[in-house]
């Protein structure tokens, strides 16, 4: 064999071993893709497999409720789907939607579907089955009348608070609307204070409290007197909490008894003025010295339980102890010496 055979054979060679190295890349890169496949396939198999399948069973409830037979005066609970000045659209989870109407959701005047929003749980009795576009009619007011005086039992029962508005002034009273119910509210039990003008109050919102619910007299009555007087009487503990024994200030007489006077310190505070702590002198009655609307000066000297003990006399004892004290006052010491000696001037011994 010449060079120039040797050469080409050389070539030769080196071509197909290059092209069996790049046949066995080939063939592990199908190999390894092969194998991937088949790892995904294993994997959304059991997927498949961990997946639970849905069957008819697991739509029982919803079967069942769509297919629950609707009577009028049924009460339903939905969800609003849709709002508008005029009507609630309900969804009830059956074949149709609910629809309650303006004149069936309330006897309130200031009633309004916009206090409502969509997503919103509600109850709602039938009043019929089919109206002219297929929909249930439903009544807030038919509901109210048989949950809503039950919430007011409990409310009464539990002695909660509530916000309402007030709706109108009437004779020896005003009105305000609780879950649809008219209820009143006495004049007498509106404020701590007596109300000339009841008119002043509608369109305000006040606290109350449930007094009386009766459904079976369809009677509600309302009353802000005791949140007032608990709010008034934390405010007083907190005010006399910052008032010490020994503060002397002024004061109005504001009412007198037989045992003492009651002395009005402003901010809501007021004391008692014993009868003994009025003056020195013993006197029978505080009348004898006060008189109501006079205008005090006295001495804070006790406070217990939230009530001020007050006294006049303290302040005597201090005034008297003064002019004591400038009365007697003791002369300088060489004005003593000059008068001892004046006086043994004239003896003789």
């Amino acid at each position: 064999m010449n060079e120039e055979e040797r050469v080409i054979a050389q070539e030769t060679s080196e071509t197909a071993v290059t092209a069996n190295a790049e046949a066995e890349t080939a063939a592990a890169d199908e190999a390894a893709a092969n194998a991937t496949d088949a790892e995904n396939v294993e994997m959304e198999s059991a997927a498949i497999t961990e997946a639970p399948a849905e069957t008819m069973a697991d739509y029982d409830d919803a079967i069942t409720a769509s297919m629950k037979p609707i009577h009028e005066g049924d009460i339903l609970k939905g969800t609003v789907i849709g709002v508008s000045d005029e009507e609630l659209t309900v969804d009830l989870g059956i074949y149709t939607d609910g629809v309650i109407r303006l004149e069936d959701a309330s006897d309130d005047p200031g009633f309004s579907f916009r206090d409502f929003e969509v997503g919103q749980e509600i109850s709602a009795t039938v009043i019929r089955r089919d109206n002219a576009q297929g929909r249930i009619q439903l009544s807030l007011k038919a509901a109210a009348a048989v949950l809503g005086w039950e919430r007011l039992q409990q409310l009464e029962k539990d002695q909660s608070n509530i916000t309402v508005k007030i709706s109108e002034a009437v004779k020896s009273g005003v009105t305000a609307y609780v879950e649809g119910i008219r209820g009143f509210i006495p004049a007498s039990k509106l404020s701590l204070s007596y109300v000339e003008n009841l008119d002043e109050y509608v369109g305000r919102e006040i606290e109350v409290r449930v007094i009386t619910a009766e459904p079976e007299n369809k009677r509600l009555v309302l009353s802000a007197r005791d949140i007032l007087r608990e709010k008034e009487q934390e405010e007083r503990k907190q005010r006399i909490s910052n008032v010490e024994v020994g503060l002397v200030t002024e004061g109005t007489v504001e009412t007198l008894k037989d045992y003492g006077a009651f002395i009005d310190l402003g901010k809501g505070m007021s004391g008692l003025l014993h009868v003994s702590q009025i003056s020195q002198q013993r006197i029978k009655h505080p009348g004898v010295v006060l008189k109501e609307g006079q205008k005090v000066k006295v001495k804070v000297i006790g406070i217990k339980d939230g009530k001020i003990s007050l006294s006049m006399k303290a302040l005597e004892d201090v005034q008297a102890q003064e002019i004591e004290e400038e009365t007697y006052k003791m002369p300088k010491a060489e004005a003593a010496t000059t008068s001892f000696a004046s006086l043994l001037k004239n003896i003789k011994l």
